[in-house]
C-alpha cells in the first residue's frame, strides 16, 4: 500500500450538484423541484480526481437567502450587497459579466475582475507592503544562516575547538547546528499556540525579537557553551518565523498569483544570504575578531521587521477561523484592488471552511498533531510537504550556505578567496531566484523541481571532480567555483523557492500551522543533522566524495517528487483538498502508467503532438445551463474570443474545447 493510503475509507460522492452559471437562475428556479438532494464527499478517497466547487448547484434564490442569513449572524449587514455579487462570481467565476438582476456587477467591478486575470500584478498598496514585511522576514532567515559559514574559520580556534579530533568537530557542528535545533524542537511547534494567541503578526513580532537580542548576545560570548546557548534561542525564533510567514503570505494573496508571491520567501531569504556572506567578506578584513562581527550583525533585518509588521492587515483566514468576519472583510477590503473580489473571497472561504469542518472537525493541539498522520486528506498534504523539504536537504545547498568557506578553503582556496567565492555564489543564488516569480505559477512547483534535481545532480558531480585539477594550474578554484555556482543557478529557481510556499499551502486551515511546523522543522532538523556531520564528513571524505554522495541524494529525492508530490498551482488553498483528496495510489499509478510513457514519447522520441491524459478533472454532473436557441444562437459563443474569459478557463482546468462540450 502507498504512502498515506492507509485507513482509507470507501468513496461516496459529491456535496453539491452543479449548476452553470447566475445568469441562468429562472430555469434552475424551474427545476428546484426535480434537483436530486445534494449528496456527501468523502475527501479520503477522492478516486475520481475531480474539484468541485460547493457553491455550484445551489439556485440563485436559495444562494442569496443564505448570504443573507449569514451577514445577519456576521454582522456583515452593511457589506450585504458586495457580499451577494461576490457569491455569485464565487459561483461561476467564468461567467460574471452575465449576471443580471439587481446584484448584477458595474463596469468597475467587472474591469477589476478581468485584471485579476489579464493584469494579475496590479495589487493594492497593502498588499504590497504585506509582501514586503514578509521578505524582510525572509532575509532575516538567510542572513542568520550565513553568519556562522564565515565566522566557522575563525571562532573554533577563539574558543579553543579548533582542533582536528572528533570532540571538536563535532562541537563546531553542534553550535552552527544550533538554530536548526532549537528549530526543530521548539520554534516551530511554538508557532501553532502562538499564532492562535497572537495571530500571524503578533506570532512574526515575537519571532522578531528572538532573532535580535539573541544575535546580539552571540558577539559578546566567550566560551563554546554560551555562543551555543544563544543561537538555539535564535532557532525558536527562526522556527517560528518560518512556519508563519509563508502561512501569512498564501493567506493574504489571491490564487492567480499566490506562488509567485509567496516564493518571494526564498528569494529574500537567498539576498539575506547574499547580505550575510558581503559582510562576512567586508567583516574579515575590517576587524581584528571578525567572526564576533560576522555573527553578531545579522540582527540589523530583525529591527524593520519588528517595527513594520503591524502596520499590515492581519490575516483574512485567520479572522474567520476566530469568527472574526468583519474584521476578516476589512482586511480583505485592503488586500483587494476591489470589495466585491472582497466578498468574492470571504464568503467563498466561508463556505469551504464549512466543508472542511464536516469532515475534520475541531481539536485541541495534540489532537492535530496526530490527525496530521491519520487523517487521509491530511495525511498525504504531509506526506508531500515532508518530501518536498528533505529533498531541499538532501540536494546539497546547505553544504555551501553552511560550509563554502571551509569547502574552498579546503578545495585549495586562500581565506580571502574562499570568502570571495562565497559571497559570488550568495549573488547568484538571489539573482536566479528572480525566474521563479513567473514561473511557479506558469509551470507549476512539481514541474519546475523535476526539471532541476537532475541538473543539480550533474553539477555537484563535476564541482567535485574539478578538486581532482592540480592547484599548481591556477584553475582548480575556478572550475569549482563555476560548477558550485551552476549548481546555485539551478537551484534557485526549483527546490530554492518550491518548498515553503508548497508547505504553507498545501493543509486545510484547521492545520495550516501546525502541518507548517511539521514541514519547517522536517527542513530544519535534517539541516542540523547536516551541520553537525558535514565538518566530520569532509574531514574524513573530502570535497570530491562528498559531493559525489549529495549528488546520488539528488537523484533520489527526483523520485520521491515523481511519485508522491502533487501540483498545487493556481488553485485556492480551499480547492486543494479536492487535490489531496486523490488517494496516493491512484496518484503514483497515473504517474508510473502516463506521465512517464509520455515524457518518454515526447523528450526521448521527441513526438510532439503525443497527448497526456490529465489526472484532475473539473466536474460539471448536472451542471444546467439555457439552450444557446434562448439567448438567440449567441449564449456563450459571445466571449468565445474573450481573452479574459479563456485564461479564466484555463485556470480553473477547462480549455477552450471542454468548455464548448460543458457548454460554457
Amino acid at each position: 500500500m502507498a504512502p498515506g493510503d492507509q485507513g482509507d475509507e470507501e468513496v461516496t460522492s459529491i456535496i453539491h450538484d452543479y449548476h452553470v452559471s447566475a445568469t441562468h437562475a429562472h430555469s434552475i428556479r424551474e427545476a428546484t423541484e426535480s434537483t436530486p438532494p445534494p449528496r456527501k464527499v468523502n475527501f479520503s478517497a477522492n478516486i475520481d480526481a475531480k474539484i468541485r466547487n460547493p457553491l455550484v448547484g445551489i439556485p440563485r434564490r436559495r444562494l442569496l437567502a443564505d448570504i443573507d442569513d449569514f451577514c445577519r449572524a456576521k454582522g456583515l449587514e452593511k457589506h450585504r450587497g458586495i457580499i451577494r455579487k461576490g457569491a455569485l462570481v464565487a459561483q461561476d467565476p467564468s461567467g460574471y459579466e452575465d449576471i443580471t438582476g439587481p446584484d448584477a456587477l458595474s463596469p468597475d467591478e467587472v474591469e477589476a475582475l478581468r485584471d485579476e486575470i489579464l493584469h494579475k500584478w496590479r495589487v493594492p498598496r497593502a498588499l504590497k507592503r504585506t509582501i514586503l514585511v514578509c521578505s524582510i522576514g525572509a532575509a532575516v532567515q538567510g542572513w542568520d544562516q550565513t553568519g556562522s559559514n564565515g565566522a566557522t574559520l575563525e571562532f573554533p580556534k577563539a574558543l579553543g575547538i579548533g582542533g582536528s579530533s572528533m570532540h571538536d568537530k563535532l562541537i563546531v557542528g553542534l553550535i552552527n547546528a544550533g538554530p536548526y535545533i532549537g528549530t526543530a524542537l521548539v520554534g516551530c511547534w511554538m508557532s501553532d499556540p502562538i499564532n492562535n494567541l497572537l495571530g500571524r503578526r503578533g506570532t512574526v513580532f515575537v519571532a522578531s525579537q528572538f532573532c535580535l537580542w539573541p544575535v546580539i548576545a552571540s558577539a559578546f560570548c566567550n566560551d563554546w557553551q554560551s555562543l551555543l546557548g544563544c543561537r538555539l534561542l535564535l532557532g525558536v525564533g527562526m522556527g517560528s518565523k518560518a512556519a508563519t510567514v509563508p502561512i501569512y503570505a498564501a493567506e493574504a494573496t489571491p490564487a492567480p498569483i499566490r506562488g509567485a508571491l509567496v516564493m518571494s520567501w526564498q528569494l529574500w531569504v537567498s539576498f539575506g544570504i547574499f547580505l550575510g556572506t558581503l559582510a562576512n567578506l567586508v567583516c574579515a578584513k575590517a576587524f581584528v575578531e571578525p567572526w564576533r562581527y560576522q555573527l553578531g550583525c545579522a540582527f540589523l533585518p530583525a529591527v524593520p521587521l519588528a517595527l513594520l509588521i503591524y502596520s499590515c492587515p492581519e490575516s483574512p483566514r485567520w479572522y474567520i477561523k476566530k469568527n472574526r468576519y468583519v474584521d476578516a472583510m476589512n482586511s480583505l477590503l485592503r488586500l483587494r484592488n476591489n470589495p466585491v473580489q472582497a466578498g468574492r473571497d470571504l464568503y467563498y472561504i466561508h463556505v469551504q471552511l464549512q466543508v472542511e469542518h464536516e469532515y475534520i472537525g475541531r481539536g485541541n493541539y495534540l489532537r492535530r498533531i496526530v490527525e496530521l498522520f491519520t487523517i487521509p486528506r491530511i495525511r498525504r498534504a504531509t506526506l508531500a510537504s515532508w518530501v518536498v523539504m528533505i529533498a531541499q536537504q538532501m540536494c546539497g545547498i546547505n553544504i555551501i550556505a553552511f560550509y563554502s568557506t571551509s569547502v574552498f578553503a579546503q578545495a585549495g582556496s586562500t581565506d580571502f578567496e574562499a570568502y570571495l567565492s562565497t559571497m559570488g555564489f550568495g549573488l547568484i543564488n538571489f539573482v536566479f531566484a528572480f525566474p521563479a516569480i513567473w514561473t511557479i505559477d506558469t509551470f507549476g512547483r512539481r514541474s519546475l523541481l523535476l526539471f532541476t534535481f537532475p541538473q543539480m545532480a550533474w553539477t555537484l558531480l563535476a564541482a567535485g571532480l574539478c578538486t581532482l585539477i592540480p592547484p599548481s594550474t591556477g584553475l582548480h578554484t575556478v572550475f569549482v567555483a563555476f560548477f558550485v555556482y551552476l549548481f546555485a543557478a539551478f537551484y534557485s529557481p526549483g527546490e530554492g523557492p518550491v518548498p515553503y510556499p508548497y508547505s504553507a499551502e498545501v493543509f486545510p486551515l484547521s492545520h495550516r500551522e501546525v502541518g507548517m511546523a511539521w514541514a519547517v522543522a522536517t527542513c530544519l532538523f535534517w539541516a542540523a543533522i547536516l551541520s553537525i556531520t558535514f565538518p566530520l564528513m569532509l574531514d574524513r571524505l573530502g570535497v570530491l566524495n562528498s559531493f559525489v554522495l549529495y549528488g546520488c541524494f539528488n537523484l533520489i529525492a527526483l523520485v520521491m517528487i515523481f511519485l508522491w508530490l502533487p501540483e498545487t498551482k493556481q488553485r485556492t488553498l480551499e480547492e486543494l483538498d479536492y487535490i489531496f483528496a486523490v488517494p496516493t495510489r491512484v496518484f503514483m499509478r497515473y504517474q508510473v502508467t502516463k506521465t512517464l510513457p509520455w515524457w518518454f514519447k515526447r523528450w526521448i522520441l521527441f513526438r510532439k503532438n503525443v497527448p497526456l491524459e490529465p489526472l484532475y478533472h473539473l466536474d460539471f454532473e448536472n451542471h444546467r445551463e439555457e439552450d444557446d436557441e434562448e439567448e438567440g444562437g449567441s449564449g456563450s459563443r459571445t466571449y468565445e474570443t474573450d481573452k479574459s474569459r479563456i485564461e479564466m478557463k484555463d485556470a480553473l482546468g477547462l480549455g477552450f474545447t471542454t468548455a464548448r462540450t460543458v457548454g460554457i
